[in-house]
């Protein structure tokens, strides 16, 4: 007699077969876990009760196909199922066998069940018309089918059957223009699904292929030979002991596994017992993927559960920063059929993503201590997501990442790292000083520096795009602040110096008027500086916008533009600050020509366009001429 799911449960099937799983491969990876939860439960109960006499070398699981009737079997000799426990556990959907299993024994540290929300099995709807399960319980002498074409209902019959276990046959849909059913019959496609979800099953998965093997007795003759083999390799190279792990079985299994053709720069292989227990092997690769800096690009590892692959790319455990991290996770504290949704708000998951981050950052600074040669190679290439992850979010995790970036010194010629520019300050030094350009060349030839180098202070050269980004968000280091030498408020000079400087500025005030006046607003200021020793003129910013900022935002695709607060700084020590007199006093037009000349100098020397170089270029010719 058919009996009906109940209300709810035919809603919940409907969507299971409609929402739930969008990849449909994974009905296959449900019914192996159950089949695989169905030993465990068998092992488990035999280390207790001497009734059951069982060789866990025997518990295995078996596909087998039938092309010709579209049916897939998957067979298990695990504990098998009473009538009243089909109809509990097949029979109402979200009733789950092995959860009831689990709580009955929490106490007991070695039960190991894959599933738990009782929903995986009715997976087999996705592909199936009709769906048979035939079990026998251990040491029960009575058999039974159970058997439903989906929501319309189902029935339970008793059968001849002399083995223990189930027996699960998926009679498959009829192909249709979206989807080919028939493909799931295929040698190849199920070997590839197992792979991918299942290769970590403790139990062999078991199925028949055709072999090309050497006709007995030739030696030069093949025939087609049915043999079986099993799919899965069984072990996870994470839950080896690291001690018996080589490095090339390590390189081996990122290579394999991430598709790449040149080794990892460095493994973390860790295992953790505590509040969330997880295994984990991560990799740092020696290079980024092509597509690492694009939109493309998704981060995130592998999360298995009790080696069953649940998710190719599980961004929540990793932060945008280390998102060049690639490897695997696996836990048994996260259920099998947990759903995106769900998993983003699991606080398991939560502590596993915390303990990940922490294992990253403590090895990049072992790294960073022992290694200095491999992390400059690891940040010359993704130097620029740690910089990205001390700006973002409002600098909300600078006080991780900031040990960790690196800067050139002027002094050292060569990388070094904050701590290492505090360290070796000058007794007098109040700032750590830094300059910004597209090039170490060009930055160490920018007038603005010179004053800093006569005073022997390093300077940092920032010349990544996002260097004085990440600065300002640091805004300090060790209590020293940082300061750009093209920065107005950069302050050097002794008091003699200054009010000398001051008193030029007010003789030439009315200079500076009529030069500013030629200009027409694009500087702020005009005035003499005695930052300058050997350059005529330099460009120096007021307020939060440098130069080399003004030039990042401003190529973005955005509409935002932005603008720096310029001003115009002449060297009172240099020639030209006499000609200048000289041209104010006698030829006006010509004071002007000299202006557009070393505005246009100082803006060339920054790197920054001329808006009329037409203009600039005929008035140098003119100059010269004379």
């Amino acid at each position: 007699m058919k009996k009906q799911f109940k209300a709810e449960s035919k809603k919940l099937l409907d969507m299971m077969i409609n929402s739930i799983y969008t990849n449909k491969d994974i009905f296959l990876r449900e019914l192996i876990s159950n089949a695989s939860d169905a030993m465990d439960k068998l092992y488990f109960k035999s280390l207790t009760d001497k009734t059951i006499k069982i060789d866990k070398n025997q518990l295995k699981i078996r596909i087998e196909t039938d092309k010709e009737n579209r049916t897939i079997r998957i067979i298990d000799n695990g504990c098998g199922m009473t009538k009243e426990e089909l109809e509990n556990n097949l029979g109402t959907i979200a009733q789950s066998g092995s959860l009831t299993f689990k709580e009955e024994n929490k106490d007991q540290t070695d039960v190991n069940i894959i599933g738990q929300f009782g929903v995986g099995f009715y997976s087999a709807f996705m592909v199936s018309k009709k769906v048979e399960v035939v079990s026998k319980k251990y040491n029960e002498e009575k058999a039974y089918v159970w058997k439903s074409s989906g929501v319309d209902g189902y029935t339970i019959d008793e059968v001849e059957e002399k083995n223990t276990g189930t027996a699960i046959t998926l009679y498959l849909k009829e192909d249709t223009e979206d989807i080919n059913y028939s493909d799931y019959l295929d040698e190849y496609r199920i070997r590839s699904i197992i792979k991918k979800y299942s290769d970590y099953i403790t139990y062999p998965i078991i199925m028949e292929v055709t072999n090309r093997v050497l006709k007995e007795g030739s030696d030069s003759e093949y025939e087609d030979k049915l043999e079986d083999e099993t799919l899965n390799s069984q072990i996870p190279l994470w839950k080896k002991n690291k001690n018996e792990i080589t490095e090339e079985e390590y390189n081996n299994f990122y290579q394999d596994k991430f598709y790449d053709y040149e080794k990892p720069l460095k493994v973390i292989h860790t295992n953790v017992e505590g509040q969330c227990s997880y295994n984990s092997i991560l990799y740092i690769p020696s290079h980024a993927p092509y597509d690492f800096y694009t939109k493309e690009y998704e981060k995130g590892l592998q999360l298995y559960t009790n080696g069953v692959l649940i998710m190719e790319k599980c961004s929540d455990l990793l932060p945008d920063y280390f998102s060049f991290v690639r490897g695997i996770v696996d836990t048994q504290d996260l259920p099998l059929n947990i759903s995106r949704e769900t998993l983003q708000q699991d606080k398991n998951l939560k502590i596993i993503a915390k303990s990940i981050e922490n294992k990253i950052k403590n090895e990049l600074t072992n790294m960073l201590k022992n290694n200095f040669e491999d992390y400059k190679k690891f940040f010359s290439t993704f130097g620029t997501q740690i910089k990205f992850g001390i700006y973002n979010n409002y600098g909300m995790d600078k006080e991780k990442l900031k040990d960790l970036v690196l800067f050139y010194s002027s002094n050292k010629k060569e990388f070094i790292t904050l701590n290492e520019y505090v360290d070796e300050m000058k007794e007098d030094q109040k700032n750590i000083y830094y300059a910004s350009g597209e090039t170490i060349e060009k930055i160490d030839n920018l007038p603005q520096v010179e004053q800093v180098k006569q005073k022997e202070y390093d300077i940092l050269y920032l010349t990544d795009y996002v260097d004085e980004f990440t600065i300002q968000a640091l805004m300090e280091y060790k209590e020293k602040k940082f300061m750009n030498v093209s920065s107005s408020e950069l302050d050097l000079e002794t008091k003699e110096e200054k009010e000398k400087t001051e008193s030029k500025n007010k003789e030439y005030n009315d200079i500076f008027k009529v030069m500013k006046e030629t200009l027409k607003n694009q500087v702020s200021e005009i005035e003499f500086t005695n930052r300058l020793k050997n350059h005529p003129v330099c460009l120096t910013t007021k307020g939060e916008i440098s130069i080399e900022m003004e030039k990042v935002i401003n190529a973005m695709p955005t509409d935002e533009k932005v603008k720096a607060n310029l001003i115009l700084e002449i060297n009172e020590n240099h020639e030209i600050a006499n000609k200048l007199k000289d041209l104010y006093e006698n030829n006006k037009e010509e004071l002007e020509k000299y202006t557009k000349i070393l505005y246009a100098q100082a803006r060339l020397i920054e790197g920054l366009q001329i808006d009329n170089p037409t203009e600039i270029s005929n008035l140098i010719c003119e100059i010269m001429s004379k």
